[in-house]
């Protein structure tokens, strides 16, 4: 409890509560009247408030229970010197000394004490001597600083040399008194009124300024002597006494990160025994510092000391919740117990506790590096579970069985066996293949379109998986596409019936659409599919390509350098596949029929593209063309 209490006081006497820390001291002095350390900070908190007589008697009582302390008697002198008592004070400071001859505040103090005596004798020389000395003692500072009139005079470097050369003589004071800031200062040290013009032009300047008016009548002090403006540091509060424990305490913490500066110098160099050492010194120095735990940790992580490593992070994960630490350093710890789980893992082939560590790890604190870890221990954890399941023979059993259900038209059923044949084997592309048919029977499309690009994927020769897409975009109405994969799978299996009947059904889908065949709704479905196909937006919004189908019309020179050109004729044909356009001969043909047998022979030649696109250019200059050339019939002159 006596503790607590001081460790109340200390804290309200570093934020300058003196009064509060008088009570807390006090308390602590009621519960421990022995100790002290605690006399002697209450004599530092009295002197702060200026209450010498109460300091003088906590100063006696420190020196009377601990005479060999030093500091005892530091607080003894600042106490006489605060009752003017410069014997009794450069006697305290003379005793603190011949017990620590290198105490710097006692030395500093005694040089104080021996000034002011020194003064004191002069004072007594002469009349109005002491007045003088007096005026210009140890008080002197804080009254010029609280004054307004004579507070920007202490940051003047020269002002500030004419008062110490008064203090350590007070017969100078006449070598300044033509000074008129000496004169000011001078009044407000003696609490006299001195009247000069300087100083009340200085005192008019300064209420001017504080009413922020614009008039100035004469410079103030600091701008009539020029010079670089310095704040004069503020004397700060005399640090609180430690006892004996929390000095030692402060010098452990102190070396303990000595020894984690060096276990870090040693793990850089890969010497990791030497490490450990030091993470281990400095363990024992501060048990309240679990970073040393988890560096410790981190070192017996690259020796594959896994076990170790895991001890020394439940350790500092259980000492982080007592201490209330950072949650970041509780969760670095976490994530170094998962990475070391991970290595187990690879062993036990049990990745969930590395994966529960991780997400704990996460709760703490979430770190991309950890997020990192986790999903690769997913990843890691997922595969081992299709390392164990994988078993082709179980795999070409399931995939019989789904066959059978196929037959049976129970497509449903045969999706579950040919699922599980490929969780069996999920490099067998048979298995998606016919899974593939089962999404087509059922209309599940898109699934249906996966299964058979995962088909061709895994073997980019098996002619089934050409079929079973083919057939998917056939019944999705895009015919061009459905012709491509056919034309595709026909470079692999030539002679293959269902690629070749494929080829043949899009064809004639494509020729229907050419020849007007389609009512208006179908037309209009083919064309709204068309114009949902980016690579046709991108062409119909291609600048050159608008360009390429004007000249073509117009530039029959231009038209043949295009006509040259395969990504453009390409870009045209593909156009013309999607139904963007349709021909209808001129009367050069003597019959509808007549001129698409004509523009089948030349589609053959490869001249086939170079009509269309003259065809798609008329359509154009005629202003048929809005982003999409229209369903109508466009006539066009075969050649």
């Amino acid at each position: 409890m006596a503790d607590e209490a001081k460790a109340k006081g200390n804290a309200a006497f570093a934020a300058g509560n003196f009064t509060d820390a008088v009570s807390h001291f006090t308390e602590a002095i009621n519960l421990s009247p022995a100790n002290h350390v605690l006399y002697s900070n209450r004599s530092a908190a009295y002197a702060s408030l200026n209450k010498f007589s109460e300091a003088l008697s906590d100063a006696e009582k420190t020196v009377e229970l601990k005479p060999d302390w030093s500091k005892g008697y530091s607080r003894l002198g600042a106490a006489h010197m605060g009752l003017h008592s410069y014997n009794d004070a450069v006697s305290a400071y003379k005793k603190g000394l011949e017990i620590d001859p290198n105490n710097e505040p006692l030395k500093s103090g005694l040089a104080d004490a021996e000034a002011a005596l020194a003064r004191s004798s002069r004072s007594r020389a002469g009349p109005g001597a002491d007045l003088f000395g007096e005026a210009f003692g140890p008080e002197m500072w804080v009254k010029l600083a609280n004054d307004p009139t004579t507070r920007g005079f202490l940051q003047q470097p020269d002002f500030v040399k004419m008062l110490q050369d008064i203090q350590k003589n007070p017969n100078n004071l006449n070598l300044y008194l033509s000074d008129q800031r000496m004169m000011q200062a001078l009044g407000v040290l003696l609490n006299v009124k001195i009247q000069t013009r300087g100083a009340e032009e200085d005192a008019k300047m300064t209420e001017a300024s504080s009413r922020g008016s614009p008039e100035r009548k004469r410079p103030a002090a600091s701008e009539a002597y020029p010079v670089k403006e310095e704040k004069r540091p503020e004397p700060e509060p005399e640090p609180m006494d430690l006892s004996e424990e929390e000095r030692e305490k402060k010098d452990k913490k102190a070396q303990a990160q000595k020894e984690k500066e060096a276990g870090n110098a040693a793990y850089k160099k890969k010497d990791f025994e030497t490490a450990i050492q030091h993470y281990t010194k400095a363990i024992e120095l501060d048990d309240e510092d679990i970073s040393f735990l988890t560096n410790r940790a981190a070192v017996y992580l690259e020796m594959g000391k896994y076990e170790d490593c895991i001890k020394d992070c439940d350790k500092a994960v259980e000492r982080g919740r007592e201490l209330r630490s950072d949650y970041k350093m509780v969760a670095r710890a976490l994530t170094r117990k998962g990475t070391a789980l991970v290595k187990v893992a690879k062993c036990s082939k049990d990745y969930e506790p590395a994966i529960e560590t991780f997400h704990k790890a996460l709760t703490e604190h979430r770190n991309p590096d950890t997020l990192k870890k986790l999903n690769d221990a997913e990843k890691a954890k997922k595969e081992l579970e299709q390392q164990e399941y994988f078993d082709p023979k179980i795999a070409d059993e399931e995939r019989e069985k789904g066959n059978q259900y196929f037959k049976e038209q129970n497509y449903p059923e045969a999706v579950k066996h040919y699922t599980e044949s490929l969780r069996r084997n999920p490099k067998d592309p048979k298995a998606y293949s016919n899974r593939a048919a089962c999404y087509t029977k059922l209309g599940a499309l898109p699934e249906g379109l996966k299964d058979a690009e995962k088909c061709i994927e895994l073997d980019p020769t098996f002619a089934k998986g050409y079929t079973r897409k083919g057939a998917v975009q056939f019944f999705m109405k895009e015919y061009e596409k459905a012709l491509e994969t056919y034309q595709e799978g026909l470079k692999h299996d030539p002679r293959n019936p269902e690629l070749l009947d494929g080829v043949r059904r899009c064809v004639e889908q494509i020729n229907k659409a050419t020849r007007g065949d389609l009512s208006p709704e179908e037309l209009k479905e083919r064309q709204a599919k068309a114009m949902q196909d980016p690579e046709i937006q991108n062409i119909l919004k291609d600048p050159v390509m608008q360009q390429v189908l004007v000249d073509l019309q117009e530039n029959p020179k231009a038209a043949q350098d295009h006509a040259k050109n395969p990504l453009v004729m390409n870009k045209i044909q593909k156009l013309a596949r999607c139904y963007l356009a349709r021909l209808k001969a001129k009367p050069e043909a003597r019959t509808e029929r007549q001129g698409e047998m004509l523009f089948g022979s030349a589609q053959s030649k490869g001249q086939g593209a170079l009509f269309l696109a003259r065809a798609l250019s008329r359509a154009k200059k005629n202003n048929s063309i809005r982003g999409l050339i229209p369903f109508t019939y466009i006539e066009a002159k075969y050649q």
